[in-house]
């Protein structure tokens, strides 16, 4: 017996929730339920992050997570709860199988049966942002080797342990050559442990296009969180329907399962809601917990359903479906076919008792570090690059001088183009001399010579290699 924690959330939640658990029962899962309240009561009662402390307790406890779709209130200061758990739990994979139900639900991709394995906690996601100057605004991109290691190992674990043939990584590297950089080459390292799967890698932009033309070519697709967020919804559209799909957010300690789509105010009360999706995310519970055989038994029943052409409202087309059902209906359904197998749609069969475990990160022997430069971030509201050249430069001593200033990443300077429209953001980057090295003193005291002569310096990045290697970017044109 697994005691696990269900949140029944708004709107639809309840039903769809009641639904669900009401399945899995009668399918034999061997689950003890301790419910926990989250969401708009809990928001509306003074709660930001719309979960009392209590709750937190119960989850951490119980390391197994099903939650209905929440409301979370419009207007400032109310927390997003699904990035929160993620974040605080530390869920870093989320996953999202995407399989069409051709010919029972309408998809231009009849053959579709693809899994989007999203990080889940960092890239831009980690929400840090500031206002540097009066037009510009910057969003951290953090992209860690810990991050890059944990998803791209459990996309290859995944594919193992179900029987995938292909897992393709997505990027930007050719732009972001640090960061989406870092992605990818943890993709190749890590695929070279894995022989027996094929893999590949793709530019995001002309991958995305090729999964929304011809998913059929994809079978598992590892992404950074950014881009995994934006093409698991595409996936589970093109699919039939993101009210059909559900995900899990797996960490190394606790795990929550979820519908996809949201809490659907609107439909609340009125018994058409469908289940499927919060569904399917129990399904993919049940597996994660060993319980394979009733995974496997209510897949095919719900299969089985959808092949019976027995459809809530939101999937019931005419010539197709043959019974329109509410919400109750549908379970019941899905419970009368429990031990069925579809006729037409692909059967599944998991391994018994099998469950995916994967090793924890081991943090690597640190690099050779070693600082080469900074660069100092200045608000001017100048157009001239030569003027703020002449400027900066007074901040030059015998140990470091100016070497370069680049306005959104465009080199400006020297050798800039007039043409290059300029934002009151410049970056000024600050290189030893010749025979000496870069030192934390001398950035200081740029910083100080700087305040004295009215510079405005919004923010400092330190320039590194590593081992050698160059930890920062060039400027575009340089």
């Amino acid at each position: 017996m697994t005691k696990i924690t269900v949140a029944k959330g708004d709107g639809i939640g309840p039903e769809i929730m009641d639904a669900t658990l009401e399945i899995l029962i009668a399918a034999g899962a061997k689950i003890e339920v301790e419910e926990i309240e989250v969401g708009e009561k809990v928001y509306l009662a003074g709660n930001t992050a719309g979960i009392a402390k209590e709750s937190w307790d119960v989850i951490r406890r119980n390391k197994v997570f099903l939650k209905a779709p929440i409301t979370t209130p419009q207007g400032g200061g109310y927390k997003s709860l699904n990035v929160t758990t993620r974040k605080f739990l530390g869920l870093y994979s989320n996953v999202r199988p995407c399989m069409s139900l051709h010919p029972f639900v309408a998809t231009k991709h009849p053959i579709m049966d693809v899994v989007i394995v999203r990080e889940n906690e960092e890239d831009l996601y980690a929400g840090i942002e500031h206002q540097q100057t009066d037009e510009v605004v910057q969003c951290l991109k953090l992209i860690s080797r810990p991050g890059c290691e944990k998803i791209v190992r459990y996309a290859f674990e995944y594919a193992k342990h179900y029987g995938r043939k292909k897992v393709t990584c997505f990027t930007k590297d050719n732009i972001m050559k640090q960061t989406d950089g870092l992605f990818h080459q943890v993709f190749d390292e890590i695929a070279k442990e894995y022989p027996e799967i094929e893999n590949e890698h793709w530019i995001i932009d002309i991958g995305a296009a090729k999964m929304a033309d011809t998913p059929e070519a994809f079978d598992v697709i590892v992404m950074p969180n950014l881009y995994g967020d934006v093409l698991s919804d595409v996936a589970a559209q093109i699919a039939g329907s993101v009210g059909l799909a559900g995900s899990a957010n797996i960490g190394e300690e606790c795990a929550m399962f979820e519908a996809i789509h949201g809490s659907a105010p609107r439909r609340a009360g009125q018994n058409m809601a469908n289940p499927s999706g919060l569904l399917q995310g129990a399904i993919m519970m049940l597996n994660h917990i060993g319980q394979t055989k009733v995974a496997e038994k209510v897949q095919n029943a719900w299969l089985k359903t959808i092949e019976d052409g027995i459809h809530t409202y939101d999937i019931y087309k005419e010539g197709i479906s043959k019974e329109k059902v509410g919400t109750k209906e549908f379970a019941q359904a899905v419970i009368a076919n429990l031990g069925q197998e579809p006729k037409l749609l692909k059967s599944v069969s998991y391994a018994e008792n099998a469950t995916l475990n994967l090793p924890k990160y081991v943090r690597k022997a640190p690099a050779k570090k070693e600082l080469v430069g900074v660069d100092l971030f200045v608000h001017w509201a100048g157009k001239s690059p030569d003027e703020l050249a002449a400027i900066v430069q007074t901040l030059n001593t015998n140990e470091v001088k100016l070497s370069m200033i680049t306005n959104r990443g465009i080199k400006v300077w020297p050798e800039g183009f007039e043409e290059t429209f300029c934002t009151d953001h410049w970056r000024c980057r600050f290189k030893p001399t010749e025979g000496n090295q870069m030192s934390k003193e001398a950035i200081i005291q740029l910083l100080g010579r700087a305040i004295e002569k009215g510079i405005d310096t919004v923010k400092t990045e330190n320039l590194y290699t590593f081992d050698g290697k160059m930890g920062f970017s060039l400027g575009q044109g340089q």
